[in-house]
């Protein structure tokens, strides 16, 4: 029987052995994050669930059924430094509680095969590079930029990743564990305020935006800050100034996106000097592909507005992009069919931030995400956390949407 208490108390011994009082930290590829993967292994002895970990470094428990179809069930335990108590454990540890419930209820062999992953490097807090085992798994990991990447004290991803048996030359090769792949299912915290603004604890997610990040350059001229006129300055920072304030503007119109101006560089910097270079980033994100290019030419649009007015130049570099992932039509609907079955009431929602599921779904997997509240709508802070009652109906639901897609797996064929 599914005790969903007992993934709240697993959830907070976590917490204990792999956090302090500044919150988790469990960044990836560190001694605490290896802690807490020897930790979660211990959770399935005595049940005939095998553990592997794979060429990129993803943590997998396996319980084979009659039939190699798999259902997959994913979180990540890695955590940024000084995170939330919740953000990815919670889909692990939910996991591991439902693959022990079915254990139980199948004696040891269910229909289908069903395995719950705990995916490397999710956060990317150490390198920059996010969803890097879910990637390497879905065949969108980037070698030529993974081989450059290096943290704060000068470690190449490369060497971290061998202190822990992994070569990043092969990475790739993870692809082959989702050979037998008929679905994925993750829990995960919602991270933001919809669900708390509108009193409600579990929604199902349509999918994952898509993300446009560039960096917009404004050249101009620097002079003296006392004794060139306003009418003849050729100021930089001005033209980035009215980008920041037509970002709203462009995310308004777009009914359903976000943009951000998240860093704002100027050269010379100093206090008598009318800015010469401002170099500012631009992220934009939408669910629909189409909305997020006419997002993006709307900006560089109004860019060259604003840079004609200042009398100086723009440059844009792409600095990342990832296509919107809608996650599969009918998990969605069976994902909100276990929330009003648990708690009365659903509502669906897409999700700003990135997740192993996006990656999951670009490998043509059926796909879906559900989401709990977040209290005060934050995370990636040690004051990330949700409300208990909340917790526990989130794991049940979610069970009942793994039952459900694996009833769906044995009855449509591949």
């Amino acid at each position: 029987m599914l005790d969903a208490e007992r993934t709240i108390s697993d959830l907070k011994h976590l917490r204990e052995l792999t956090g302090n009082e500044d919150g988790a930290q469990r960044v990836a590829f560190t001694e605490t994050w290896a802690r807490a993967r020897a930790w979660c292994r211990t959770l399935v002895e005595g049940f005939p669930i095998t553990s592997e970990t794979d060429e990129a470094g993803n943590l997998w428990f396996t319980l084979k059924g009659d039939s190699p179809r798999t259902l997959i069930i994913g979180g990540h335990l890695d955590s940024v430094p000084n995170g939330g108590w919740l953000d990815g454990c919670l889909n692990v540890l939910a996991g591991i509680e439902i693959i022990r419930q079915m254990c139980r209820k199948y004696d040891g062999r269910p229909p289908i095969t069903i395995r719950v992953v705990d995916w490397a490097d999710e956060e990317g807090a150490r390198f920059g590079k996010s969803l890097f085992g879910s990637s390497a798994c879905s065949g969108n990991l980037n070698l030529a930029e993974a081989r450059t990447l290096v943290d704060a004290a000068g470690i190449s991803l490369t060497s971290a990743l061998q202190i822990y048996g992994i070569d990043l030359e092969t990475a790739h090769q993870a692809g082959s564990q989702l050979r037998d792949a008929a679905a994925y299912i993750e829990l995960h915290i919602e991270q933001g305020p919809v669900l708390l603004d509108m009193d409600l604890s579990l929604g199902a997610v349509l999918g994952t935006f898509g993300v446009e990040r560039h960096a917009i350059t404004f050249r101009g001229q620097a002079a003296h800050s006392g004794s060139t006129p306003m009418n003849r300055r050729k100021d930089a920072l001005l033209a980035s100034a009215n980008m920041c304030r037509e970002i709203y503007a462009i995310a308004e119109r777009s009914h359903g996106g976000v943009c951000t101006i998240g860093s704002c560089v100027t050269h010379p910097g100093i206090v008598t000097s009318v800015v010469e270079t401002c170099r500012i980033t631009l992220d934009q994100r939408h669910l629909d592909a189409d909305a997020l290019a006419r997002m993006l030419e709307e900006a560089r649009v109004a860019s060259e507005q604003f840079a004609s007015e200042a009398k100086v130049s723009v440059a844009w570099e792409r600095i990342w992009s990832i296509a919107p992932q809608p996650f599969h039509p009918q998990l969605i609907d069976f994902c909100e069919e276990a929330i009003i079955a648990t708690c009365g009431r659903c509502h669906r929602l897409p999700s700003g931030p990135l997740h192993d599921a996006a990656e999951v779904a670009s490998a043509s997997i059926p796909t879906v995400m559900m989401f709990v509240q977040s209290l005060h709508g934050i995370s990636h802070n040690k004051i990330e956390d949700t409300r208990e009652e909340h917790l526990i109906e989130s794991v049940i639901a979610f069970d009942r949407l793994a039952q459900r897609t694996l009833e769906w797996i044995q009855t449509n064929p591949e």
